[in-house]
């Protein structure tokens, strides 16, 4: 289950379709991460660059040049090194890169300096976004200023940024796309499933990271997408909680925000479960809200529609849940047009999903939401916050954090919910959590 070279090569020929007349693009590979001293964090490839090349090497670089008689895709990379590779690896080097990867042609990164401005010179843009990388930034700008210089020269490219165009071709997925996605979302759900049955009162935040790590792992993810989320009681009131180090107690729901990234494609799930196998009253109250309103907006994802319009039918049906439960008082149009309910639900719905957890593309279009298409993947992740020291509520809502997500993807056929395989209704969690239960006795 990979990308053809094939797709790689559509990908790129609809990005040359969409560049302006007489342009280059320029995508440069990520560059290692220094962690400590002389270890580096692993290796992740640039998204953008790989979504063109298909290439998992650093110290490399992409040219799409239309029009170059010796084919449009140029490579930089590393050439072989023998003694390097003996410590760190096999390298493809440029000619075996360039077969690989289904390119024109290909050259050792050091010879940069000698080749690139060639490709520039002639041109009227360069489409390539600065501020990401400001070494590789330094050098095209001296490029340019050689350019602009030279003698008989009519000026230099003008500089574009590429992300517009790039991204907007991510935002729509291919078939290929959406099954990588697919296999992203099964893998995290059995992540998910693991957690639901080891979960228990006792055990700390990180050793419930620690069974949906290795699910991971097990499934041919070796990465998270993300750090995952793991944060019991108060904890769950954090959005981006990953300390992940207390220990969990009975009474309490734990918040569980984790998903892997599977060859380049990420998955992003949340669950909330009840660390005693249980859900208490208030919690069940709570829980059965933001489970409406993910399945109001999920019922809003579907072509021409708009992108706001799923975040609106996921506020209504929270409105009117905590004015139910007397957590918000006053008329249901009024409270949502104040953002009343703000204080309990702060963030939207969702986001696009892809090879990035938050992935490109933009959410408006002139002004305007931008309307929902076929090829388009999104997380639905509803949720209601409680704090602890919110004395306007109910004591026995207080410190209650639930959020529900799920990864869909828009295709022929409908909305496609690619995580149904974590559960998410109470009868299903806490059927598999005593199930879980009997598993522990039995290994006692």
């Amino acid at each position: 289950m990979n990308i053809s070279k094939a797709e790689y090569a559509r990908r790129r020929q609809r990005l040359v379709d969409a560049l302006p007349e007489n342009s280059v693009a320029i995508v440069p590979a990520a560059r290692e991460q220094l962690r400590s001293r002389d270890t580096y964090f692993p290796f992740r490839q640039d998204s953008d660059f790989l979504y063109l090349s298909g290439f998992s090497e650093p110290e490399s670089l992409l040219v799409i040049a239309p029009g170059r008689a010796q084919g449009e895709s140029v490579l930089f990379c590393r050439e072989r090194d023998a003694d390097k590779e003996m410590w760190d690896g096999p390298r493809l080097g440029p000619e075996r890169a360039a077969e690989s990867c289904g390119l024109c042609d290909a050259f050792p990164i050091g010879d940069l300096d000698d080749i690139l401005p060639g490709l520039l010179e002639g041109r009227e843009f360069i489409c390539y976004t600065m501020g990401r990388y400001p070494q590789l930034d330094r050098r095209l700008q001296a490029y340019l200023q050689g350019i602009d210089e030279a003698p008989g020269s009519s000026g230099a490219p003008q500089m574009v940024s590429l992300d517009p165009l790039l991204h907007d071709l991510r935002l729509f997925k291919s078939a290929a796309e959406i099954r990588l996605m697919a296999r992203a979302a099964e893998i995290s759900a059995a992540g998910h499933r693991r957690a639901m049955q080891v979960c228990r009162p006792g055990i700390y935040e990180y050793q419930l990271e620690a069974e949906l790590l290795h699910t991971f792992a097990t499934g041919g993810a070796r990465e998270p997408a993300y750090p995952s989320i793991v944060g019991g009681g108060c904890n769950a009131l954090i959005m981006h909680y990953i300390a992940n180090n207390a220990q969990l107690k009975k009474d309490d729901l734990v918040l569980i925000d984790a998903g892997c990234e599977y060859r380049g494609y990420a998955a992003d799930i949340t669950r909330t479960i009840p660390v005693s196998g249980r859900f208490s009253g208030p919690q069940k109250a709570v829980y059965e809200i933001v489970l409406a309103s993910q399945e109001a907006a999920i019922e809003e994802i579907r072509p021409g529609h708009d992108w706001d319009q799923p975040h609106l039918a996921s506020v209504e049906v929270i409105v009117q849940g905590l004015k139910d439960l007397g957590l918000l008082q006053g008329d249901i149009d009024g409270l949502i047009e104040s953002g009343a309910y703000r204080k309990f639900y702060m963030h939207r719905v969702g986001h696009w999903l892809g090879m990035d957890v938050h992935d490109v593309g933009d959410y408006k279009v002139h002004g305007q939401w931008r309307q929902l298409e076929v090829g388009m993947a999104m997380t639905v992740e509803p949720g209601i916050y409680i704090g602890a020291e919110e004395t306007s509520v109910a004591e026995k809502f207080r410190g209650i954090g639930i959020r529900i997500e799920d990864d869909v993807a828009l295709t022929k056929e409908g909305c496609k919910i690619l995580s149904a395989g974590a559960p998410k209704s109470i009868a299903d969690i806490e059927h598999l959590m005593s199930a879980g239960d009997l598993i522990q006795e039995a290994l006692l």
